[in-house]
């Protein structure tokens, strides 16, 4: 029989963490433990963004509670095989009249995979586990200018060869001078550059200001609108750099609803992360039919914690990783969980030769 615990952590910012919405000191997440008959536990990552998570309500921490008492009061057993498909179909079938939120989803798929292969933070059995790096992208924090540069000459000195920068948050000029201080300073083939907008530009300004950009060689711009604008289907037509939708996928779960985003808006790729899009079930369901509507994708951490990374890039490594990926956010945190995973020269890397500490979450 299947037994749940809930754990609080408030994660502390080894920095200053700056992003569109707002300045960032520390971020809770939530785990949720689920224990067998023979003793054997796995631990699921819950952790809703502030700002764009739409569960992170006041009372989110009482509905993880009541979750909680669910599992413990239904004496469920335990799923036998590792197979996401069924997984979710059991989550579906225990848990019909809750109304999981993506991040609560990703929790539970993540503990129960756990659980069913021994407890090992072993999610899914693939070669990123024997050692085969995933390409990332490395993180341009938001901030001053001057810090920003100082981010960059540090990423590119540690091997990055692909850059993602936040844009909109400064005067659009500046922004521009840190482009061009990028390209003049090195060459155009070695660095690979992705930028954010996070819906910062205006309908009226925004085609425009694409034009301005493409100067500077730019593989793709996240999400220049804000999500459902009307405007967005025309711009991704028009675009002279490729467009990418994040926000956008928020809320979208329906596999019709997600085969008519995609038919309508057509973006060049799509981004997903199971924290806000359902988990990685809705994920993996994102991903075949991107693959169908000649898409790209890439797949991002959203501030997890290394428990949460693990099951992300573990989930990644399923495909075929032929881009960079959005998973460079593990030594974020001053108490993050100690584990395997580590950066090299722009690659996450899954390092046998550690252990993953004993992670028992306490409440600040």
């Amino acid at each position: 029989m299947l037994a749940a615990e809930l754990k609080k952590q408030i994660f502390e910012f080894s920095f200053n963490a700056r992003t569109s919405r707002g300045a960032m000191k520390d971020k809770a997440s939530w785990f949720i433990r689920l224990t067998d008959a023979s003793g054997v536990v796995g631990i699921g990552e819950c952790g809703p963004l502030p700002g764009l998570s739409p569960e992170l309500t006041p009372d989110f921490e009482e509905s993880l509670n009541a979750l909680v008492a669910h599992i413990n009061q239904q004496q469920l057993n335990v799923p036998t095989k590792p197979d996401l498909t069924e997984i979710s179909a059991w989550i579906q079938q225990h848990f019909r009249d809750q109304q999981l939120s993506s991040s609560v989803l990703f929790a539970l798929e993540t503990a129960l995979l756990d659980l069913i292969n021994g407890g090992k933070k072993l999610i899914f059995k693939n070669s990123f586990l024997e050692g085969t790096p995933i390409p990332i992208n490395g993180l341009i924090w938001m901030g001053g200018l001057d810090f920003m540069l100082q981010q960059i000459e540090i990423k590119i000195r540690e091997g990055f060869t692909c850059l993602k920068l936040k844009v909109g948050s400064h005067d659009f000029e500046k922004e521009c001078d840190v482009l061009q201080y990028i390209r003049r300073k090195y060459f155009r083939e070695s660095i690979t550059i992705r930028l954010d907008a996070n819906g910062a530009f205006k309908p009226e300004e925004a085609l425009d200001k694409l034009n301005r950009l493409a100067r500077f060689d730019i593989h793709s711009i996240e999400q220049p609108l804000k999500p459902a604008h009307e405007f967005l289907p025309e711009l991704c037509r028009q675009s002279p750099i490729p467009i990418a939708l994040d926000e956008e996928l928020i809320g979208v779960v329906n596999k019709q609803a997600k085969i008519d985003l995609l038919n309508r808006i057509k973006p060049a790729y799509i981004i997903l992360k199971p924290t806000l899009h359902g988990g990685l079930a809705s994920c993996a369901e994102w991903i075949e039919l991107a693959n169908k509507a000649n898409c790209g994708w890439w797949i991002t951490s959203a501030l997890e914690s290394n428990i949460g990374l693990n099951a992300i890039a573990q989930f990644t490594a399923n495909y075929p990783v032929t881009i960079p990926q959005g998973l460079g956010t593990g030594m974020i945190y001053t108490n993050n969980a100690e584990g395997v995973l580590m950066v090299e020269r722009g690659q996450l890397i899954c390092d046998k030769s550690l252990n993953w500490a004993d992670f028992k979450p306490t409440e600040k």
